[in-house]
Parts: C-alpha cells; structure tokens; sequence
C-alpha cells in the first residue's frame, strides 16, 4: 500500500512534459539566458536597438513554435557563441561550473578536518566546566597566610 502511495505522489510531481505535453516557449525564459550581442549585458537587462532586434527574432521563433534550444541554436547561428549567457560544458568554459564547486567542496572538507581539532585543542566546552564537579571545589595552592589576607579584604568590604 505504501509502495502505490509513492507511485502515486512520483507521478504527481513529474513535469508535464512527461506525459507528452510540450511547455511553450516564452520570451522571459530565453531572454534570462541570451546575452545583447552589442553591449554584452543579459538581453533581459539590455536597452540597445540591437537588444531590440534580438528580442524581435526570439518573438518570431516562438511564433513558429520553436523550442528553448532550437532557439538559442539559430541565435549561435545568428550572433555567434557570445550570445549565450551561460559558459560552454567542456573545454575551458567548464571551469566557470566546476572550480566554485570545488572550492565550496574543499571548504567544507577543511571545515570536517579542523573544527573537531579546534574543539580537542581548547578541551571541549565551558559548558562541561559547569557540570564537572571538580569545578566548584575551592583551588588547594592557597596558603595559610594568603587565605587570611583574603579573609580580611572580604571582612574590610563587608562591614
């Protein structure tokens, strides 16, 4: 019973697309991800007549019913490789996606190797001080002559 309740929430939450039904296209989805070939901005922040132009074609291909990708093919095609805004997935370009999730997986692997020492090196918290009971007996290097002097000090600001 439970394995078809699974079955079931899964299917629930698969994408449209899954059961055949294609998502349209639309111009905010592309023009997030396409860059102003003139002034080098994302083309949905971009205010030059080109940007326009740009935005003109996209409106077209979407009108013939064109796909995301189909689309960012014919801008390649129209503009050049810099018009995507997001980095090629191999050769140099990989290394804007793989080397900040390097360092985000080093950080983290540098912060399991240190913490545990930094908590070895200071002999765990104050927090166990509180609740050792050695912690509230009186400190035994005292000697006679200092306990009295103390005795008096307090007795002096006492009365």
């Amino acid at each position: 019973m439970k394995r078809l309740a699974f079955i079931l929430a899964a299917l629930a939450l698969m994408p449209s697309t899954a059961f055949g039904a294609v998502e349209r296209t639309t111009l905010p989805d592309v023009e997030d991800e396409v860059m102003c070939p003139v002034c080098g901005t994302p083309l949905n922040l971009a205010q030059a007549p080109q940007a326009d132009r740009e935005r003109a074609l996209i409106r077209r291909l979407i009108a013939q019913g064109k796909t995301k990708q189909q689309i960012k093919d014919r801008l390649v095609a129209e503009y050049g490789e810099n018009v995507l805004a997001e980095p090629d997935d191999k050769g140099f370009d990989a290394a804007a996606w793989i080397v900040p999730i390097l360092v985000v997986v080093g950080a983290l692997v540098a912060l399991a190797l240190i913490v545990p020492r930094w908590r070895r090196d200071r002999g765990g918290s104050e927090s166990d001080d509180a609740t050792d009971p050695a912690h509230d007996e009186p400190a035994t290097d005292v000697t006679p002559a200092e306990a009295s002097r103390l005795d008096d000090e307090l007795a002096r600001f006492e009365g």
